[in-house]
């Protein structure tokens, strides 16, 4: 290995000659010559076929887990005055199917109507706005795709449309959280058929072959069965796309999510507003809300390079999960404050508006971190001095061999997931700011949590493969996962 000055770099050569052997006996770290080779593994990601079918059919259970527990708590919004417990109890008392038949959301044919205009206003924007093009990762197999980023100007366009529209007296904003029950459907439906079209493109006319990921093709044995449940959960093309430049994935999060999280706390907004109240802790929730919605569009080239993009396969998990699960569990706070306002001391509020606020720091600065040293590929100062990074090569499915820098100072020295501690502070302070122990309104907070634990064992998995003994150098370097001394 090498030592380049400036930055202090461990880099791994590629060359093979006498003299570079020499050089490398001398490195900085003392591993031995081939310590940082690149993982043997030619391709990364979820894994292929030969999958356990126990293992595949336990983790399809969210097929139907997950549109029970949103209905349950759509449900218990609407009738049980946010109590989980008494939806929990009439489903012991009553059975399930009688409560969700009873109880249930009910389709409206104008609430469909104007979903699907929402939904069309944002693919016209998506595809009409200009915006910078940026690359995202290298996939597996070796491609590197670009994408039109102009989410921020579909945002401000977007919200901007509606206000002229709310003062001319077209539309009213409190329309959604009116009839919420028929809103809940129409997220459900374009989920549905969207992880249908996902699974049925992925095997008749895939936008990228070579990055699909099967589980199994048989569909009459039973572990057939099962692998193809699991198929249809995670997915099967990495980036799939309509035509050349409309990217399924950055849509369906960008536009079909975060976008109508804001619709969503807007309209609960104008809800209280019309019942004659307009609590500050609905206006703290939404203010803490548009902040990580609109630091994700204005970072949304940040986003291309993410778990989601770069490894997550379009399935259901993310098709059904960004058009319903997160508009509709992510805004809780806010549903449940529009129905039952609360009224926090001042002092309490200000308390989580500021631990909510220290949240986004930790987190913009610490993803801000890795993107300026990539972007400069370590020629640039972090906390004031030089970046120290792992330069750790790895090999796409066509043999190519790439490199990547793990940086292994600042923020990135203190923790190997820093980003994530921000995240679940800010996801925190959203809920807390409600006042209210309803397990409910805490969902949010806990929920973010485990998904974000169980990101970092997967984020490691998926280095661990890509990366190999590259990896295992930065975890010595930087041994703590999320909080020093703790984990």
């Amino acid at each position: 290995m090498s030592i380049q000055e400036g930055p202090k770099v461990i880099q791994t050569s590629l060359r093979n000659t006498a003299a570079q052997k020499r050089h490398e006996k001398a490195s900085f770290s003392g591993l031995p010559s081939d310590a940082l080779q690149p993982s043997k593994v030619t391709t990364w990601g979820r894994s292929g076929s030969n999958r356990p079918w126990l293992r595949s059919f336990l983790s399809a259970t969210p097929l139907w887990l997950g549109p029970l527990a949103a209905v349950s708590f759509e449900i218990s919004l609407r009738h049980f005055n946010g109590s989980l417990a008494m939806v929990l109890t009439a489903y012991r008392e009553q059975g399930i199917l009688p409560v969700l038949y009873t109880y249930g959301p009910r389709w409206s044919l104008k609430t469909l109507m104007a979903y699907t205009c929402w939904i069309v206003l944002q693919a016209i924007l998506y595809v009409g706005l200009p915006g910078p093009n940026h690359q995202g990762q290298q996939t597996p197999a070796g491609h590197l795709l670009s994408y039109r980023v102009n989410g921020l100007r579909a945002w401000i366009l977007t919200y901007s449309l509606l206000s002229v529209l709310l003062v001319a007296g077209v539309i009213d904003l409190a329309l959604v959280a009116e009839d919420w029950s028929g809103w809940f459907v129409a997220m459900n439906l374009f989920g549905f058929l969207a992880s249908a079209m996902a699974f049925v493109k992925a095997h008749v006319a895939p936008t990228h072959p070579g990055d699909r990921k099967f589980t199994g093709n048989a569909f009459l044995t039973t572990s057939g069965l099962n692998s193809t449940a699991y198929d249809f959960y995670m997915g099967i093309e990495l980036n799939p796309r309509l035509g050349e430049d409309f990217d399924l994935k950055l849509f369906t999060n960008g536009r079909a999510g975060m976008m109508t999280w804001t619709l969503i706390d807007i309209s609960n907004l104008a809800l209280q507003y019309r019942n004659g109240t307009l609590s500050a802790s609905l206006v703290l929730v939404t203010i803490l809300h548009s902040i990580y919605v609109v630091d994700f569009f204005a970072n949304e080239s940040w986003y291309l390079r993410t778990i989601d993009i770069t490894h997550d396969h379009y399935g259901f998990y993310l098709a059904w999960g960004c058009f319903t699960w997160l508009p509709a569990m992510y805004t809780l706070q806010a549903q449940y404050l529009g129905r039952y306002p609360t009224r926090p001391s001042p002092a309490y509020m200000a308390v989580t508006l500021s631990l909510g606020l220290l949240g986004y720091y930790i987190f913009r600065r610490v993803n801000a971190q890795k993107d300026l040293c990539r972007r400069t590929n370590g020629n640039c100062l972090i906390w004031g001095k030089p970046a120290r990074f792992i330069i750790a090569p790895y090999r796409t499915s066509d043999g190519t061999l790439h490199k990547s820098l793990l940086l292994c100072n600042g923020w990135w020295g203190v923790s190997r997931h820093a980003n994530y501690t921000g995240d679940i502070l800010l996801s925190f302070s959203m809920c807390a700011v409600v006042g209210t122990t309803t397990l409910l309104v805490w969902f949010y907070a806990i929920f973010m949590t485990g998904l974000l634990l169980h990101r970092c064992l997967r984020d490691e998995e998926r280095c661990l493969a890509k990366y190999g003994l590259s990896w295992d150098e930065y975890c010595r370097r930087v041994p703590w996962r999320l909080i020093p001394g703790i984990w």
